[in-house]
């Protein structure tokens, strides 16, 4: 036997020795299940490993999807109850108010947002109080301050938010009743709101007339000298001043919401709040005029109107779903609320594509 061919004596002793070795009954059977078990489990590995490599060839080039960020935010209670209300296919006549919170993010400021909001830049234009740019009286002494204005702010600069989108698709959708909008900015119609399911409460820029005998004026020639001139147009008839039919301080609102507002609101089966602070009249009497089995939805910044007052303006209003028996509010940006309000109920698709389609320049 060779050098390396040695084992020593101790080694050689834990070699088996079968035919030396007396074994019982007991012994013999626990030491053939070891063996069986031991040979089992090396075939089972065989097996495994077989099976990962023929579905590694079977898979080829197939992709495997990442698991999900767990970091993504995990939609509110708040926002999980509307879409549990518009994914119950029961709200067919939804009313959407809107104020100037819905058109920030199109980059139109606000009016009463302290540092940012339009009252608090209005400084160069030297006004006795910031709301006299809106004053039918100091127009008709001094039309030129809201003449500047106007001249930088008319539509047409400004692309629709997700928001806008949003109510355009709850028209697609065939679930939107009517929308009443305080802004002036004409954003709803440019994102494919029809033009008989708004409510401009207060007024527009399409159409101008004259503030002293109420004549119409042509509203693309009115845009033209304000402008282009930056000046009041003048009436052709009286020559008084005109003006865009947009509503100033001391003007009725528009024949069409005292016409509508009354039957849109006994009719609506949803209403849906979008950045106001309800502050100015009539319109923030609103969300006070549903129906007490109508569910009221708040996207705003904070809580305002009747909403902060528990189960709205009157006590004795009805619980109007199992899921969401008071007014429901979500507190923050109204297009991130949008946002995933729609992605719950899969329409996120739909409503970038709609955004997209309407996006300026």
């Amino acid at each position: 036997m060779g050098d390396d061919e040695k084992i020593s004596e101790a080694e050689a002793a834990e070699v088996p020795q079968p035919q030396s070795k007396v074994t019982t009954p007991d012994e013999s059977s626990s030491d053939r299940r070891k063996t069986e078990e031991k040979t089992s489990g090396i075939n089972k590995q065989k097996e495994d490993n077989d099976d990962v490599a023929a579905l590694a060839k079977g898979l080829g080039s197939v992709s495997i999807a990442p698991k999900p960020d767990l970091k993504e935010p995990i939609a509110p209670e708040e926002i999980r109850n509307v879409a549990s209300l518009l994914a119950s296919n029961k709200y067919k006549n939804i009313v959407v108010l809107t104020g100037a919170g819905v058109s920030c993010n199109a980059g139109i400021p606000d009016f009463r947002t302290p540092g940012t909001g339009l009252y608090d830049n209005l400084q160069k234009y030297n006004l006795p109080f910031p709301e006299a740019v809106f004053d039918l009286g100091y127009y008709r002494r001094n039309p030129s301050a809201f003449v500047q204005l106007a001249s930088e702010l008319w539509p047409g600069k400004h692309s629709p938010t997700i928001t806008h989108s949003f109510i355009a698709l709850l028209e697609k959708k065939e679930m939107l009743l009517r929308v009443y909008t305080q802004n002036i900015d004409m954003l709803d119609v440019l994102a494919g709101v029809s033009e008989e399911k708004m409510i401009e409460c207060h007024g527009h820029f399409r159409t101008a007339s004259c503030i002293n005998c109420n004549r119409s004026y042509d509203g693309k020639e009115c845009k033209r000298i304000i402008v282009e001139e930056v000046r009041a147009p003048e009436c052709q008839h009286c020559r008084g001043y005109v003006k865009p039919d947009i509503v100033f301080f001391g003007e009725s609102l528009p024949t069409l919401y005292h016409r509508m507002v009354r039957k849109d609101m006994k009719k609506a089966d949803l209403l849906i709040v979008m950045g106001t602070s309800l502050m100015v009249g009539p319109v923030n009497q609103i969300p006070d005029i549903v129906r007490r089995d109508c569910p009221r939805v708040l996207f705003n910044n904070e809580l305002v109107g009747s909403f902060r007052r528990k189960n709205g303006p009157n006590t004795r209003r009805k619980s109007y779903d199992t899921s969401a028996k008071r007014d429901i509010f979500h507190e923050g940006d109204c297009d991130r609320s949008v946002r995933m309000l729609c992605t719950l109920l899969g329409w996120e698709h739909e409503l970038d594509e709609l955004n997209r389609s309407h996006h300026l320049g």
